[in-house]
């Protein structure tokens, strides 16, 4: 199930800035605590459905947040027990313990679980894997309903460690705003439908997830050109240039050409010979040049790749085409669309996360980054990213990054930033696959 549209995402250090701004400006944080309680309470007591829940807390403030859930679902008259791994250890969580009139059972073998089990043990502040003994006891519990308050407790909120949580949940419920380890593997799959329960933390979205996509319907003012012209050069193997311009009519360009190839998948598409490569570029109508489909490293690709850039225009560089153009490019406006072999090839020095590795890169390049997967991140040389987890597993086929170079470029095309252009691509391409589903082919990206 998609993650909330367009949400904030913080690292943990951001978070805690986060709070400590909403508590300058008035909110204190057991106010902050006592609306995560109760979000946590209503996700509970839907899913829960009148049958019994164990809230598990641990002894920081994701405990506290158990204990505020527990005494409201009390007050409700739900069947709530808690059960805790410790005393609580932070003042929030104590208060909060010391509201909870019910009893306090031990997380121990054989404790007796519940339909819904409240996994409330540990949060954003996790810096190791959990105790084996603990991991084990959790484990018992993995034939029952799972919602996770912010993160299952194992995982390494901040994405740096792929640490797997030994009780994978059903649901988590993000708290103020997404975390990455809901939109990076391997921890994303592990916890379940994600919701985001907005408490009041005035998030920056200089990182977020994927928005909604809106409609790119011309105008009574629009014409072929003003539209996008479009410009993909084909190497060798020229039916993967040939889905790229095929999609970048699909995605919305007013006119696509295809140079270098014999014939195009659509009778719109102006196929040409090689030699009109160079007039081509300098035709000033043109709004974006798509090369790397199908071209492998050449001698060939050199000399395209640093015409393009001697012309000037935006460009969509995949595969080959990006270590080509990485010490060329030099502020020329551009997209990058490696996968993580391409990615690691070309950036083998940078380390952290992915959405950190992303940033470093689209930094180091001056340019936008596109770092494919089934958790792909966009990201900008200012800083911004989207991360667009979870994409259509059905996209995992060949040519299906052609037809995202070919959206790329019809996005490019039509004027505007780079960036904006990546996001609308990645999410056309996505919504393209989810409409079509089981059985997908690149080819089916381009026909309707």
């Amino acid at each position: 199930m998609p993650i909330p549209a367009d949400a904030p995402i913080l690292t943990s250090a951001a978070m805690r800035v986060a709070e400590a701004a909403c508590a300058a400006a008035g909110t204190s944080l057991s106010e902050l605590m006592e609306r995560a309680g109760a979000a946590v309470a209503d996700t509970a007591w839907r899913m829960a459905a009148g049958a019994p829940i164990l809230i598990l807390c641990g002894p920081g403030n994701n405990g506290g947040d158990g204990y505020v859930a527990a005494r409201l679902l009390g007050e409700r008259g739900a069947a709530v027990r808690v059960a805790a791994l410790a005393p609580p250890a932070t003042d929030l969580a104590k208060a909060a313990r010391a509201a909870w009139t019910g009893a306090v059972e031990a997380i121990v073998d054989g404790l007796p679980p519940a339909p819904l089990i409240v996994d409330a043990l540990f949060g954003v502040g996790l810096t190791r894997p959990l105790a084996d003994d603990l991991a084990r006891r959790l484990r018992g519990f993995a034939d029952k309903r799972i919602l996770a308050v912010d993160v299952p407790s194992g995982v390494d909120a901040d994405g740096q460690h792929g640490w797997e949580p030994p009780l994978p949940a059903d649901v988590t419920l993000a708290l103020g705003a997404l975390k990455p380890a809901h939109v990076l593997l391997p921890t994303a799959r592990r916890c379940g439908t994600v919701l985001l329960a907005p408490i009041g933390i005035a998030a920056d979205r200089t990182m977020c997830s994927l928005p909604r996509q809106a409609a790119r319907s011309p105008d009574a003012g629009s014409h072929k050109y003003n539209r996008g012209m479009l410009l993909v050069r084909a190497g060798p193997m020229a039916g993967a240039a040939a889905l790229a311009a095929a999609a970048g009519l699909r995605a919305g360009a007013g006119y696509a050409v295809l140079s270098g190839a014999d014939e195009a998948p659509f009778a719109a598409i102006i196929a040409e010979d090689g030699a009109s490569y160079a007039a081509r570029l300098d035709d000033k109508r043109l709004g974006a040049v798509v090369i790397g489909p199908g071209y492998p490293a050449s001698d060939a690709l050199g000399r395209d790749v640093a015409a393009a850039i001697a012309a000037g225009k935006p460009l969509v560089l995949d595969a080959a085409a990006i270590d080509v153009a990485l010490p060329r490019l030099d502020g020329t406006p551009a997209i990058l669309t490696p996968h993580e072999g391409e990615f690691a090839r070309a950036f083998s020095d940078l380390a952290g996360n992915k959405i950190e590795r992303a940033r470093a890169a689209a930094e180091r390049v001056g340019a936008v980054m596109i770092y494919k997967g089934a958790d792909t991140i966009i990201a900008a040389p200012d800083g911004r990213v989207v991360a667009a987890w979870p994409g259509s597993p059905w996209l995992a086929t060949a040519g299906t990054g052609d037809v995202l170079a070919g959206a790329c470029g019809a996005m490019l095309a039509s004027g505007g930033d780079a960036f904006d252009a990546a996001v609308a691509a990645v999410g056309w391409h996505i919504d393209a696959a989810r409409r079509i589903g089981p059985g997908l082919v690149a080819d089916d990206l381009i026909r309707d």
